[in-house]
């Protein structure tokens, strides 16, 4: 069996990971206990890929600290994360040992602040390191660009961004088509149709409607304005069919594009990380927790690197 290793981190990756379960497990016919109740086969088909026969969750799978990292970068980076991470890792060796053929790692966290971003860019690190032939696909959020949670938010998303230790490997069809360019490998994911659940039963779309709601900014999961240029996109479509789950959709498509219009999301913290670095804001913050400040320069010149190799990519609409 292929399975993949699950890991959330963080406030924001624990709340995203606990719906991403809920879906699993709904898809699967699994209740909160563990127990299967589906009514068909195929529910149970693949169901070895994220679960094992043992129990629904297990309580030495969770790792949790004294402190928070106070939505410091060096302190969940360099004193309190590295004080955590062998036993996480630990955590992710045994998983690994079990699995029959460990296909890679997904993670859920965030890029803002928290533990998310930085325990989670350590162990990202880690796990490359000791796994580096298998794949690591992580769903990060990106800072609002409405909403500063909290005002040290681009210096965290800056440093924590993934340039080197992730993937982008979703399925054998799309890996070598995926990204044209190695480094630009970020993507953007749409979903459709986009409707409440009390309204599912009462909405029929059409093909050309789904279609059209596909290509829709309102549909992605990303704060990107068109006009877009695409590198690469692939769209997963499920057909109307007779026989389906009755929680599910019986018609519905997945976007995920690789397009240039991501650099807006990265100029607009890259322009707010320069406003706070210039004036060397909060600086003390993280060079008393061990950081240089050569490591605040290096992540402005990845992040420019980034937004200048985006833009300059030219591709056809």
């Amino acid at each position: 069996m292929l399975e993949i290793l699950h890991i959330q981190g963080g406030q924001c990756g624990n709340q995203i990971g606990a719906k991403f379960w809920e879906v699993v497990c709904a898809e699967h016919g699994i209740d909160s206990t563990g127990r299967y109740h589906g009514e068909s086969d195929l529910q149970l088909e693949r169901i070895n890929v994220y679960y094992n026969e043992a129990s629904c969750r297990r309580p030495d799978n969770f790792a949790f600290g004294k402190f928070g990292a106070g939505n410091n970068w060096a302190k969940g980076h360099y004193t309190e994360g590295a004080e955590l991470i062998d036993f996480v890792l630990d955590i992710v060796r045994k998983e690994a040992e079990n699995c029959d053929c460990l296909q890679g790692f997904q993670v859920y966290h965030s890029l803002g602040g928290g533990t998310g971003s930085e325990m989670g860019m350590l162990l990202i690190s880690k796990i490359r390191e000791e796994y580096s032939d298998r794949m690591m696909l992580t769903f990060f959020v990106f800072p609002s660009p409405k909403v500063l949670t909290f005002v040290v938010e681009p210096y965290n998303a800056t440093l924590s961004f993934l340039v080197e230790n992730a993937d982008d490997e979703l399925d054998l069809k799309l890996r070598h088509q995926s990204h044209p360019f190695p480094r630009l490998h970020y993507f953007m994911v749409g979903f459709a149709p986009l409707t409440s659940w009390g309204s599912q039963q009462y909405r029929a779309l059409t093909v050309p409607e789904l279609t059209q709601q596909m290509w829709d900014s309102k549909n992605m999961m990303c704060a990107t304005d068109p006009p877009w240029r695409y590198l690469t996109t692939s769209l997963c479509s499920s057909p109307l069919c007779v026989i389906s789950h009755p929680r599910g959709l019986k018609m519905a498509s997945t976007f995920i594009g690789n397009s240039t219009s991501i650099q807006e999301m990265f100029r607009r913290v890259s322009e707010q990380f320069i406003v706070m670095f210039r004036r060397k804001a909060f600086l003390h913050w993280y060079t008393g927790e061990g950081m240089d400040e050569m490591e605040f320069s290096e992540a402005e010149s990845n992040m420019s690197d980034l937004v200048s190799s985006t833009s300059n990519t030219k591709m056809p609409r």
